[in-house]
C-alpha cells in the first residue's frame, strides 16, 4: 500500500527532519506549526553520531558542519579554585583523508538548534512534495479506518479565525512536550513518568573562559552549584546550565543568577563581565508514554518522551526516533513493509527509552550532586571507565557508537531484504 499522503505537526528540529526525508522519497507531506515561524532563541545543541547519521542521509550534514564545529572533548569538574579536571574523553579530529570516512564523518559536531532549524527549513523548501503551513494550531484530532484527520484553527491575514480539517493516512505528533496531539489522544494530564525535585537554569553568556583552560564542554561535580558549561558557537556564545533548588518562582530564580556565576564561573564574575543573552529557568522531567502508536496516529521525540539534558540523549533519542519512523514509513510507500511495522518502532523506540535513555539520562544528572568530587572517579563505574581510556588502560571510545538508533528496515519483508 502506497502512502497517500502524512501529515506532521510541529515545525521543530525532529518535524522538519521527518517533513525532510519523507518528502525526498516521494511521500507527500504537510507540516503545520502553530506558530507564525521558526523558534530563534539561542539553544544549546550537541549532535552524536546518531544525529549525524540522518543528518547525511537528508543531505544537510555538510551545511551542518560548515556552519557549527566538533567539540574539543567533554570533561568532568571540581568545583575548586583551579577548577581541577577529574578526567577527560577526547574528541580529536580527523586528519583531512579521515574525514569523510566513518566513523569519522558522524562523529559529534555542535550548532544551536535555531540554526539547524533554519537549515532543515530551507531544504525542505526545495522539496515538491513538502508543503509547510505556519499559524496552523492543531486543536481537535479524529481517525478512521483509512484515514486520520486534524482540525485546525488558522488566522487569515486580518487575523480573523478560520477552521479547517485535514486527512492523512498518518498523521505524525512532533509537536513538544505540550504535544495536543498527544494530549487529544491520551488525556490532558497524562504522560507517564515523574518530575524532579531539582530545577535547571538554562543561560547562554558570552564570557572569555579561555584564561581559565576550559575544554569545550565540561561537568562540574558539587552538591550544591552541579553544572555544565559548553561552548556553543564559534563566536563565544557559551551555554551555562546549573542545577537550582526546586519551588522558587521565574524572579526569586531571576534574582539568584548573578551570585550564583560568581559562585561557579571561574574569575567569579559580576555582571559586569559578561553578557547574559538567555536566562530559561525549567522543571525537569523523565517522561514516556505508553504508545507511541494509535492506529494512524504516531508520536515521536518530546511529544512522546522526555528527560534532562545532561548528555544529550532527549535530543537525540529524539532525532533517532525519526530516522527509524522514517524508515517504517517508507517501507510501508514501498510495498517492502506493511502496517505492523509501526508496532515494531512503537515498541523498540519505547524499549530504547526504558533501557537506554531514561537510566542513562537520570545518572547522568544525579553524579553531579550526589557524588564526592574527590572520590567520584574510583566510586563512579561510568568516570573510572573514562579514566582508564584517558589513561590509555581501555581501548578509546568508539566515535562511531550509535546505541540510540534502531534499523527499521530489518524488519523488511525478506524478499526485499535479500534482494
Amino acid at each position: 500500500m502506497q502512502t497517500g499522503q502524512v501529515i506532521v505537526v510541529g515545525a521543530g528540529p525532529s518535524g522538519l527532519l521527518l517533513t525532510l526525508l519523507l518528502s525526498q522519497s516521494g511521500i507527500p507531506v504537510t507540516l503545520l506549526e502553530q506558530t507564525s515561524g521558526l523558534d530563534t532563541n539561542t539553544r544549546a545543541s550537541h549532535y552524536t553520531p546518531e544525529s549525524c547519521f540522518e543528518f547525511d542521509r537528508a543531505g544537510v550534514l555538510d551545511i551542518i558542519r560548515s556552519e557549527g564545529f566538533s567539540p574539543n572533548g567533554v570533561s568532568w569538574r571540581k568545583l575548586d579554585e583551579h577548577k581541577t579536571r577529574l578526567v577527560k574523553l577526547q574528541n580529536p579530529d580527523p586528519t583531512p583523508e579521515e574525514e569523510n570516512q566513518l566513523p569519522h564523518r558522524h562523529r559529534m559536531v555542535c550548532l544551536p538548534l535555531h540554526r539547524l532549524g533554519k537549515i532543515l527549513e530551507d531544504a525542505v523548501e526545495q522539496q515538491p512534495t513538502a508543503t509547510v503551513h505556519y499559524g496552523y494550531k492543531v486543536t481537535d484530532i479524529n481517525q478512521a479506518e483509512s484515514k486520520a484527520q486534524v482540525t485546525v484553527a488558522i488566522s487569515d491575514p486580518n487575523g480573523n479565525p478560520e477552521t479547517e480539517v485535514l486527512e492523512a493516512d498518518y498523521i505524525v505528533g512532533c509537536d513538544g512536550a505540550n504535544s495536543t496531539v498527544r494530549r487529544k489522544l491520551f488525556g490532558e494530564m497524562v504522560y507517564p513518568g515523574f518530575t524532579h525535585d531539582q530545577q535547571i537554569v538554562a543561560t547562554n553568556v558570552h564570557y572569555d573562559f579561555s584564561p581559565y583552560g576550559y575544554d569545550d564542554s565540561q561537568f562540574f561535580v558539587h552538591p550544591e552549584h552541579w553544572h555544565m558549561v559548553a561552548r556553543i558557537q564559534t563566536d563565544g556564545l557559551y551555554r551555562v546550565t546549573y542545577g537550582e533548588v526546586g519551588g522558587l518562582t521565574y524572579d526569586q530564580l531571576k534574582e539568584r543568577q548573578p551570585q550564583k556565576f560568581m559562585d561557579i564561573l571561574p574569575g567569579n564574575p559580576t555582571p559586569d563581565k559578561y553578557k547574559l543573552v538567555n536566562f530559561s529557568p525549567y522543571k525537569v522531567h523523565q517522561r514516556c508514554v505508553d504508545k507511541m502508536r494509535v492506529g494512524r496516529f504516531l508520536l515521536a521525540a518530546d511529544a512522546a518522551h522526555l528527560c534532562n539534558p545532561f548528555g544529550g540523549l532527549g535530543l537525540t533519542g529524539g532525532i533517532a526516533d525519526v530516522g527509524s519512523l522514517y524508515d517504517s514509513l517508507v517501507g510501508i510507500h514501498t510495498g517492502q513493509a506493511d502496517e505492523s511495522i509501526l508496532d515494531i518502532y512503537d515498541t523498540e523506540r519505547r524499549r530504547i527509552w526504558h533501557e537506554i535513555i531514561n537510566p542513562n539520562s537520570t545518572q547522568n544528572m544525579r553524579r553531579l550532586f550526589t557524588l564526592d568530587a574527590d572520590t567520584a572517579v574510583e566510586k563512579d563505574p561510568f568516570l573510572n571507565m573514562l579514566r582508564k581510556i584517558q589513561d590509555g588502560e581501555a581501548p578509546p571510545a568508539n566515535p562511531g557508537l550509535m546505541s540510540l538508533r534502531y534499523d527499521m528496515t530489518q524488519h523488511y519483508k525478506a524478499a526485499w531484504r535479500n534482494a
